[in-house]
């Protein structure tokens, strides 16, 4: 079958790669109805992640059962899927507490930008659909299952509350979902930073009511005028560089909670300023499965449509394009049809 490998940074290729097999009675095999690029796919592709081996990418899916193991008992071939790129047991006590993310089994997926995807635990990883779904449903379940779960998780770590006040530091596809969950939890003012017009557009679709186009100290002045000089209620900050995380801190109101889900790459603390600065923040890989359920209930009743953060779309054949369409900023995310 064709599935995506990455060699080196710079260089991903669409091959031939062994179909999966079920290795424990807890698998199951499933064939992809999408697949598509995440911004973390971009890290190792730019070189900032240790490449030991060639990778097999992709770790967002949604699809069709094909086969399970003698143990799994939740869901069944012929039934169409979404699952966390974060696999569980869903049983354990930190699942059971909400933070299945965080699962003493857990694994992290991958190969799922591919045709055909094994998922371990998949009692506690897959949620089935009652139906079929729509075709045109397809990209919104399939932002479900991370970038649509790690934006909600953004603006519910960050605590955000109907009336409340949102920054959205980052404009890739997490924070474009982090303005759409702040949204759909009832905040009077969203303000999202950007300075790309697509990606502005769309944060406004989202519910967006400000744009800063500002960053560094102007950006901080900027938010700080829309707030009455007092700062956000809340502040999701979907990026992980220092310069963001910077920016989340110094927007934040005190007693705000920051939710953080960009993988920090060069993040470092000042604690005399954290200390003072009375924030609190929550963040971490993203307990997608304690979402799911709910995330693709409001896709299949189109109540929201996460799928429209897919604004390139390629056969998988094309991956390589997908990537470097990502990387220079030409996409916000690639949609991969298999």
């Amino acid at each position: 079958m064709l599935g995506t490998v990455l060699h080196a940074p710079g260089d991903v290729r669409c091959e031939h790669v062994p179909e999966p097999e079920i290795l424990q009675p807890t698998d199951a095999i499933i064939r992809l109805a999408a697949s598509c690029i995440c911004g973390s796919d971009l890290w190792p592709y730019r070189g900032l992640n240790d490449i030991t081996a060639p990778m097999h990418m992709g770790h967002e899916y949604c699809g069709v059962v094909v086969e399970v193991g003698t143990a799994v008992t939740t869901v069944r071939p012929g039934q169409f899927v979404v699952g966390s790129f974060c696999l569980s047991d869903n049983t354990c006590p930190h699942c059971r507490h909400g933070f299945q993310s965080s699962c003493e089994q857990r694994e992290f997926m991958s190969g799922a930008q591919a045709v055909l995807a094994r998922v371990p635990l998949a009692d506690g990883t897959l949620v089935a659909t009652r139906d079929m779904p729509a075709e045109d449903l397809i990209p919104g379940l399939l932002a479900a299952s991370d970038v649509l779960g790690t934006g909600w998780y953004a603006a519910d770590a960050a605590r955000v509350q109907p009336g409340s006040s949102v920054v959205v530091v980052g404009d890739g596809a997490v924070g474009l979902m982090g303005v759409l969950a702040a949204k759909q939890m009832g905040a009077a003012r969203i303000i999202a930073m950007s300075r790309h017009k697509t990606r502005q557009d769309l944060a406004l679709h989202y519910g967006a009511t400000d744009i800063v186009a500002e960053r560094g100290e102007a950006g901080i002045a900027r938010v700080r005028e829309l707030t009455a000089r007092i700062g956000a209620d809340a502040v999701l900050e979907c990026v992980g560089t220092q310069d963001s995380m910077t920016q989340a801190l110094r927007v934040a109101r005190p007693g705000a909670m920051i939710g953080y889900v960009g993988v920090p790459h060069g993040v470092e603390f000042d604690g005399q300023q954290l200390f003072f600065s009375q924030v609190g923040m929550l963040g971490g890989p993203a307990p997608v499965r304690r979402f799911l359920p709910h995330l693709m209930d409001l896709v299949l009743s189109r109540r929201i449509d996460p799928g429209l953060v897919f604004d390139l779309e390629l056969p998988l054949a094309d991956v390589a394009e997908g990537y470097r369409a990502m990387d220079e900023r030409r996409a916000i995310k690639t949609l991969l049809r298999v």
